[in-house]
């Protein structure tokens, strides 16, 4: 059985290496030009430069997303940008627009994958694609396990699909509401997410329909966790995290958690059993639910918020792991906690394990009882060894 790539989500330097370290096999994110992630931090070609040597020390991938709709006033920059990006040596490129194809096969070496904005779902397109030179494709979320079966039996090509994260109310790369209502163009980096406004709903004579709450047609999020063994059955070549924009502790939250389970059915097969709690500790670290959606054909109501929702900022992510000495754990403090709370500790190199707060020390040297300043840092007696960059969230 062929080891499935788990893909992580890097906004930035910092998300990159915690991606890594947290168990993903290779990261994508995007550069200063031609992404779909504008309102992310992206990367300089100096920090993509950093971000390819520490993932290629770790013998892990980085694939960067170019992946816009382009205008020819952008083809020239285009150009030189792709022979920087394969001076610097990322393992692929991400595209939407078959214009780079030819550029990349007369200017440079680079690998090309081909983006889920495209929304291939069918073999003959995945078979087009790979007659013009493309070495991977990203489904569109959109793809039933039948049809993923469909295609991989058709065409020997290296196939990627999402996993978790948000979903889009459109088709990935058609959606126009955002350029409509905000002038800002979904297809070119800056979609102002207009499916999650909330909406006054009229009847057909404009009559206003008054409900408890607002109309919206938001999506709950992707989870395809209980379906992991089905995915590695199927062969599918890499395993996608969304979430450029979200924070260090989602995304070692989630990698852990997918990591965890992939290895877990990879080595013992023959006596997995999956394991409930780790769908509360993604539910945890999320602000939406999440559901499998098209993937076993429960696209229906129960997949979209119709009437209204709460979306609550996650507050589980109380302290960042800074050192450890003589049993006491040094944290950077992220959200309150206090002596007689009841944490957890996770972390790439531990065993995830929960302690009650008995001593807090200060920064001065005094006993406290309360931590609630921002990156305060502190002392926090635990009884089992810890790591840089290890984290600490609430037990619930």
């Amino acid at each position: 059985m062929k080891m499935p790539e788990l893909l992580a989500p890097a906004g930035n330097l910092e998300k990159l290496k915690f991606a890594l370290l947290y168990g993903a096999d290779a990261v994508y994110l995007g550069g200063t030009m031609f992404g779909l992630r504008a309102n992310a931090s992206n990367f300089t070609l100096e920090e993509l430069q950093e971000g390819v040597s520490f993932a290629h020390n770790l013998h892990k991938k980085v694939y960067v997303t170019v992946n816009i709709a382009l205008h020819t006033s952008e083809l020239k920059a285009l150009t030189e940008y792709l022979k920087e990006l394969d001076k610097i040596g990322v393992d692929a490129i991400i595209i939407s627009d078959p214009a780079i194809i030819s550029l990349v096969k007369e200017h440079t070496n680079l690998e090309l994958h081909l983006s889920t904005q495209q929304s291939t779902l069918n073999y003959e397109s995945v078979k087009f694609w790979k007659q013009e030179g493309i070495s991977r494709i990203v489904l569109g979320r959109e793809a039933t396990k039948e049809e993923i079966i469909e295609i991989k039996k058709h065409v020997d090509i290296e196939i990627e699909c999402f996993i978790h994260g948000a979903m889009c109310a459109s088709y990935s790369g058609r959606c126009v509401l955002s350029n409509f209502l905000t002038a800002r163009d979904s297809n070119r980096g800056g979609c102002s997410q207009i499916c999650r406004w909330d909406f006054n709903l009229l009847d057909k004579d404009r009559t206003p329909l008054i409900g408890e709450k607002p109309f919206t047609f938001c999506t709950k999020d992707l989870s395809l966790l209980a379906y992991i063994p089905d995915m590695i059955e199927m062969g599918i070549t890499s395993f996608k995290i969304e979430g450029r924009m979200r924070s260090i502790y989602y995304i070692a939250t989630v990698v852990d958690i997918y990591r965890k389970v992939i290895d877990e059915y990879v080595q013992q097969k023959e006596s997995y059993e999956y394991n409930k709690e780790y769908e509360k500790v993604l539910t945890n670290c999320a602000n939406r639910d999440s559901v499998p959606q098209f993937f076993n054909h429960n696209e229906g109501v129960e997949c979209q918020y119709y009437n209204g929702r709460i979306e609550v900022s996650n507050q589980d992510f109380l302290g960042l792991v800074l050192e450890y000495k003589d049993g006491y754990a040094v944290i950077e403090e992220r959200n309150y906690f206090k002596v007689g709370d009841t944490v957890e500790f996770f972390g790439p190199s531990v065993n995830t394990f929960q302690i009650t707060i008995e001593e807090i020390i200060d920064e001065f040297g005094e006993q406290i009882s309360v931590v609630r300043h921002p990156k305060q840092i502190v002392k926090v007696k635990v009884g089992k060894p810890l790591y840089p960059n290890d984290f600490m969230r609430i037990k619930k």
